[in-house]
């Protein structure tokens, strides 16, 4: 039987292909992690085995997600054992402080290394008029992930929230776990590394979840984000000027249900396959286009990441400015989402989409005595044309700072806007949706699911964890069928892996 397998087809499984990296969406990975569970079961005795073996598949997820740069995640890993160890043990705050101060500065450089040189190269050759040419630098897939995830390590220890972990394996498996190796969520060590030490058992109603969480994070990704912005979005943001104020606008919507369905899919996914793996991560996105505020928005969007940067840096600037009252409040949280625009990437666009919601947030800041004054004045306070008032204006702004967010440039932003606002023809509306009609209902479909009250999700989610064997399989032989009506010849990279 051995001579029909094609051994160099075979060998091509193992070698990094920077075109088809390993994906969750991907059939070869749906097939490795089959494999990696079955061993995983069979070494159910035996927890140094199983941690190793998850160790072993995530260097190899990695592998063929960013080639050689694997070694990246030993190198992190180790930098941030060692100086977690170190800092631990130091007994002078001076030594202690130089530590964590090099640790701080040695995590940070990498990430700029790798992601930044080359924008301060260009930000530098525009200032001058210099011609320093770029450096060809490959960028760690997940790098600003990875790199947060081992920073919030060193700085508990520093702060003594929590000790060094005494064992450089058990660390090392919470910096390389593939399920957050690529998009997060940025786990604490606080709360992942203690589930190592446990003996993972797998419930029937961690089956029925993780069945759920997959199923659901692969209609979200594949179904409804890959399809409206391959033939949609993609369209509308590569060339705003060619279409109306009408496409805009519905593109610049659609594009805020693409990101989120794109990125809560992954996340999704990710808890999934965690669970079936006995260890629980932590959730990244709780239904954020129901806001009320901004702040509420970043308490439901990406929540790891807007935690990290409360926990590490607005809670410090708070501090340092609370001699400037009210408005030292609006400036740490002004230059803590000014951080978390860089942290998306080197360009000006997340750059401005940090300082807009830091904007937002400083102007929101500074006004809550007025507004709260005013309500109880106006008897306001719980009214629900207030509260409706409050979600569709937060939505609004929470699109506009995304149409920053996802345009290629700037002046490209501005084209889009200018369309939206001097050339808007109502007509168009009747012809997008005749002649998008399954764009358009996807749309609608995923706008609707979000909006669906807890109590039906939760239902969804009894169903699945109560139903028998049988119907677990049919349900999810029936979503890999949609998906794969839906999804492309190439796989779609997830949004963030940019990031």
């Amino acid at each position: 039987m051995f001579q029909y397998i094609d051994l160099n087809k075979l060998k091509l499984l193992f070698v990094y292909d920077k075109t088809d990296p390993l994906v969750f969406t991907s059939s070869m990975f749906l097939f490795a992690f089959f494999v990696l569970l079955l061993l995983y079961r069979l070494l159910n005795k035996s927890k140094p085995a199983r941690i190793y073996l998850i160790m072993i598949f995530s260097i190899f997820f990695y592998y063929k997600a960013s080639g050689i740069y694997f070694l990246f995640l030993f190198v992190v890993s180790f930098l941030n054992y060692f100086m977690g160890k170190w800092i631990g043990g130091a007994k002078k705050k001076k030594i202690r402080l130089s530590l964590f101060l090099a640790s701080v500065f040695l995590n940070i450089g990498l990430l700029i290394y790798f992601k930044y040189l080359n924008f301060f190269i260009q930000i530098i050759n525009d200032v001058r008029g210099s011609q320093i040419a770029p450096i060809d630098i490959f960028l760690p897939l997940g790098i600003s992930f990875i790199i947060f995830k081992a920073l919030s390590y060193v700085i508990e220890i520093y702060l003594e929230n929590i000790e060094p972990v005494k064992s450089i394996r058990d660390f090392s498996l919470f910096i390389f776990y593939f399920p957050t190796l690529q998009l997060g969520p940025i786990e604490r060590a606080s709360k992942f590394l203690p589930q190592v030490e446990d003996d993972n058992p797998l419930t029937k109603e961690m089956i029925g979840t993780a069945l759920f969480l997959i199923m659901s994070g692969l209609i979200k990704k594949v179904v409804i984000a890959d399809y409206i912005g391959i033939n949609f979005v993609d369209r509308v943001f590569d060339s705003p000027l060619r279409f109306t104020g009408v496409e805009n606008l519905i593109a610049s919507y659609a594009y805020a249900l693409q990101l989120y369905t794109d990125f809560s899919g992954y996340t999704d996914m990710a808890l999934g396959i965690s669970l079936f793996l006995g260890y629980r991560l932590t959730d990244n996105f709780n239904a954020p286009f129901k806001s009320l505020s901004i702040a509420d928005f970043w308490r439901r969007w990406h929540i790891t990441l807007s935690s990290w940067c409360l926990d590490y840096i607005f809670k410090p600037l708070q501090i340092k400015f609370r001699g400037m009252s009210i408005f030292g409040n609006a400036l740490a949280l002004f230059i803590t989402f000014l951080v978390i625009g860089i942290w998306h990437g080197p360009s000006w666009t997340y750059i401005v989409f940090g300082a807009i919601h830091g904007t937002y947030l400083a102007f929101s800041i500074s006004t809550k005595k007025l507004r709260t004054k005013f309500y109880k004045k106006t008897k306001l306070t719980n009214s629900k044309v207030v509260k409706f008032l409050q979600w569709f204006i937060t939505f609004q702004f929470v699109v506009f700072a995304f149409i920053i967010f996802r345009s290629q440039s700037l002046p490209m932003a501005v084209d889009m806007l200018k369309q939206i606002f001097s050339f808007f023809h109502g007509e168009v509306f009747l012809q997008f949706i005749d002649g998008y009609k399954l764009i358009f209902g996807l749309i609608i479909a995923g706008y609707v699911a979000h909006f669906l009250p807890e109590i039906i999700k939760e239902k969804i989610r009894q169903f699945v964890i109560n139903s028998s064997v049988i119907t677990k399989a049919v349900m999810l032989v029936f979503v890999i069928w949609l998906v794969v009506q839906f999804r492309f010849a190439d796989l779609q990279p997830f949004l963030y892996f940019k990031f």
